[in-house]
């Protein structure tokens, strides 16, 4: 065993111990009266935090009666890595009672924690404890608010933090960056890096990557390509995760052949390159290339993480062929990755919309390892079946096992509604997301909601529930409002929502086509040759429709 003090600092230095390494590490601490020094036990928590075992981690943290400022970063961060953020935020509020004051890392860790929770009011006070604690310029906490606001799609208040410190650094700038980009302001992003060549700062690699990842659209292609040429000038390209970003712009832009250029100008493209190229091509609707370029990945020896597996999965549900999917999930066995909780979810998804439910639920019931994704993933493949009274037990036993249901969560259930008709219970569940677990709505459970309620004949209240939010109705909603007025035949209701989709939306033939379906309903001939005419002049082609029958292996 480890008796010499070197030995023991040098096991302890290492970034990673497995399980049973670090039992035996906080037993020889424990016998050489060590534990309740809080830099042995700091240490020895961050390892039990890596292997997921907070149960372990958290009775060091009560035992140890020295706590210093490093060892409750340690604790909050486990929590918060494994995505608990009561726990995580509960023990902050407990050290505020300490004489323990937090420190930039501490603040950064619950910045982020307020984030990935996706609470807005928890971050505002927060920063506000940033501010307080004289924190309010650091680097540190700046870069992890910049971030945090952006993530929560907050970019104003990004960049107040930003622009309210007076020399920002590298991280600070990258993270202004990424923070426009990912809220889809590019021309922002541009005129931040322009701002950053003009005060001397040099930008990096990952500067060019927030950059890229706010160009999303067709039209910006021109632009993307000037970033591309400003990457090659700059050596920039040779760095994977610049290759991985440019990839992925050209597959949201859908240039495709520029994608795949991109990926063959490497000599030996990494996992990271594959990942781009089959989830561009994924998004894309590419989905038997993305399954082609798995196999050939595979083929040439490179193993995907679970990330990639489950993006080929969803390629597979997408597509509705069951083989494809099959055969992951042979992959997946072979490799030991069935415990992966991420690739277990995305089986359970491919299954149920593959249209085999009961294999979505083998897979469940066989999962040693559960988190509220895959709950969602088997509530949503219940859902989506009409099988609504299984689903919502589901939702139960998540509730009671301790789960906290999100955004998905309520998606599902809203979805099950849907299929099932369900109206009081729709309007049951939308007031709990509301009012009990305090999610804000998003499109999709708006989406849900109009449909619920336009379909079921109640297409005033539909109406109403969307001139009632607060920021205009995405096209989305308005869609959904316009499939239940074509449904019923109301062609009044439906000229109104049809004018408000031609302002939004005015090269998507499917809402003029649906609406000419509406006037045909009515007999009003002349209204449907005027719209079908509008449509052949302006040029828009309605994508048809596709339908096969698998025979044997084909």
């Amino acid at each position: 065993m480890l008796l010499q003090c070197p030995k023991l600092l040098f096991e302890l230095s290492k970034i990673h111990q497995t399980l049973p390494r670090t039992k035996k590490l906080h037993a020889l601490i424990i016998r050489n009266h060590l534990s309740d020094d809080p830099f042995y036990a700091t240490r020895i928590l961050r390892f039990y935090a890596i292997n997921s075992d907070l149960c372990s981690a958290r009775n060091l943290f009560d035992e140890t009666s020295h706590r210093s400022v490093y060892l409750w970063n340690s604790v909050i961060r486990a929590y918060a890595g494994e995505h608990q953020f009561y726990d995580a935020l509960s023990l902050f509020a407990k050290m505020l009672r300490t004489e323990i004051r937090p420190d930039s890392f501490t603040f950064a860790c619950v910045v982020r924690a307020c984030a990935e929770n996706y609470d807005p009011d928890r971050l505002r006070v927060v920063h506000g404890g940033v501010v307080v604690s004289g924190l309010g310029f650091d680097s540190v906490c700046s870069s992890a608010l910049v971030t945090a606001y952006s993530k929560l799609s907050m970019a104003d208040e990004a960049s107040r933090v930003f622009y309210g410190v007076d020399e920002p650094d590298l991280v600070l700038w990258n993270a202004m960056a990424s923070g426009y980009g990912n809220c889809g302001f590019w021309d922002k992003g541009l005129r931040l890096f322009s701002a950053m060549r003009t005060m001397g700062e040099q930008p990096d690699s990952y500067t060019m990557v927030g950059l890229i990842s706010g160009l999303a659209d067709p039209g910006l292609l021109g632009i993307g390509k000037g970033v591309h040429c400003f990457c090659l000038k700059s050596s920039f390209d040779c760095h994977s995760h610049v290759g991985s970003a440019l990839v992925s712009m050209y597959s949201r832009c859908h240039c495709l052949s520029s994608a795949y250029g991109v990926f063959t100008s490497l000599s030996q493209p990494d996992c990271v390159m594959w990942s781009a190229l089959i989830t561009g091509l994924s998004k894309s609707g590419e989905y038997e290339k993305a399954l082609l370029f798995f196999r050939k990945m595979n083929m040439e020896g490179n193993k995907a993480d679970p990330i990639l597996i489950a993006c080929v999965l969803a390629a597979s549900s997408q597509s509705a062929i069951l083989g494809p999917g099959n055969e992951i999930h042979g992959y997946v066995l072979r490799r030991g990755l069935e415990s992966e909780v991420m690739i277990s979810s995305a089986l359970i998804d491919m299954y149920s919309k593959c249209g085999f439910v009961n294999l979505g639920v083998m897979v469940f019931e066989s999962m040693r390892n559960r988190n509220i994704v895959s709950y969602n993933s088997m509530i949503l493949g219940l859902g989506i079946h009409g099988l609504a009274s299984q689903a919502f037990k589901m939702f139960e036993e998540a509730l009671k096992k301790g789960y906290i249901p999100d955004e998905s969560t309520f998606s599902a259930l809203l979805c099950t509604c849907c299929h099932a008709g369900l109206v009081k219970d729709g309007r049951e569940i939308f007031r709990r997301m509301i009012e009990e677990f305090h999610i804000q709505a998003r499109t999709e459970h708006y989406v849900h909601m109009v449909k619920l309620l336009g379909m079921a004949g109640e297409l005033q209240k539909a109406y109403d529930l969307i001139l009632s939010l607060q920021q205009p109705a995405d096209s989305g909603i308005w869609g959904a409002l316009l499939s239940c007025c074509d449904f019923h035949g109301n062609s009044e209701l439906a000229e109104i929502v049809a004018q408000q989709l031609f302002e939004n939306k005015p090269e998507k033939s499917a809402y003029k086509v649906m609406l000419s379906n509406i006037y045909a309903g009515d007999e009003r001939w002349d209204d449907v040759k005027k719209l079908r005419d509008n449509v052949q002049e302006a040029g828009i082609k309605k994508m048809p429709g596709l339908s096969w029958i698998g025979v044997g292996r084909n």
